[in-house]
């Protein structure tokens, strides 16, 4: 179903799930940004417990397109969302840029949230160095040629799945099933929104690591940190931003890259399940 917001952009947004006293129900917000949501298979890690929502932010996917790009925007759309769907508190899982807009949310509107999950965001401090790092060990020199050749151009249908393929596959893991698990994400048949994500990238990277840690200590519910060991991004980096967090939980899931729901379905679906099931 779509959505309008209060400036009348519409959004794609799905649900699964019966919403239960026995436990919150759940937001999952998307990376990227300028990309769209992917995350039916999370949601159905614990969407037998609650009601799980999932949307497509704004100038994303299939929602309509917006001038207002901004953290604090986006934050709002959220808590539109929860107010429409009639939540007192949600449940905000955020991944990679989503955990840092499920943080911003939750800090802008703490009284309703009954608890954060920041999977696989970047933390604070410099997790670009060691993320370089890793992509060169897992890229060869051809392949990284070949992305920058891409990346410099107007790309037809096959190549914007082969760009896509090309800096995706290094967020796995596992290099027996990183460019089948690629090519599954690159296929879908939707635009990246390249102004959406360099509008938000520009404003997040000009905010000191003292705003996002401020942001996490100033939000009074629990905190789950969630990440994969083998995710480019060091886990270090999330580890000293979690120590900012009033009622912080780390977990480090081994064998497991970007989407360590992919690689370790077993181990993350524990962790959300028992994240849920804390909060009725």
């Amino acid at each position: 179903m779509q959505f309008s917001t209060s400036d009348q952009v519409p959004l794609w947004t799905a649900t699964t799930g019966t919403a239960t006293p026995a436990a919150a129900p759940v937001i999952i917000l998307h990376g990227g940004p300028g990309t769209w949501d992917d995350h039916a298979r999370l949601a159905g890690m614990v969407d037998d417990l609650t009601v799980v929502h999932r949307f497509d932010q704004r100038g994303c996917g299939r929602s309509g397109a917006s001038d207002d790009l901004s953290m604090a925007r986006w934050a709002q759309d959220i808590d539109e969302l929860r107010a429409f769907w009639g939540h007192d508190k949600i449940v905000v899982i955020g991944h990679s840029f989503g955990a840092t807009l499920a943080v911003t949310y939750a800090a802008l509107y703490p009284e309703h949230v009954a608890a954060v999950v920041y999977l696989d965001g970047v933390g604070i401090g410099d997790w670009r160095t060691g993320e370089a790092a890793v992509r060169d060990q897992r890229m060869t020199p051809e392949q990284v040629a070949r992305l920058e050749n891409l990346g410099g151009r107007p790309r037809s249908r096959a190549e914007e799945i082969e760009f896509r393929v090309l800096a995706w596959f290094p967020d796995n893991a596992d290099p027996e099933h990183a460019m089948e698990w690629a090519l599954e994400d690159a296929s879908v048949d939707l635009p990246i929104n390249w102004t959406v994500n360099r509008t938000l990238m520009s404003e997040i990277n000009s905010w000191p690591d003292s705003r996002k840690s401020d942001d996490v200590a100033a939000i009074p519910a629990p905190i789950t940190f969630i990440h994969g060991e083998g995710d480019p991004r060091p886990h270090t980096a999330v580890q000293a931003l979690a120590e900012h967090a009033q009622q912080p939980a780390f977990h480090l899931i081994p064998d497991a890259g970007h989407s360590p729901w992919r690689e370790q379905p077993a181990a993350v679906r524990e962790i959300l399940r028992a994240v849920v099931l804390k909060t009725p």
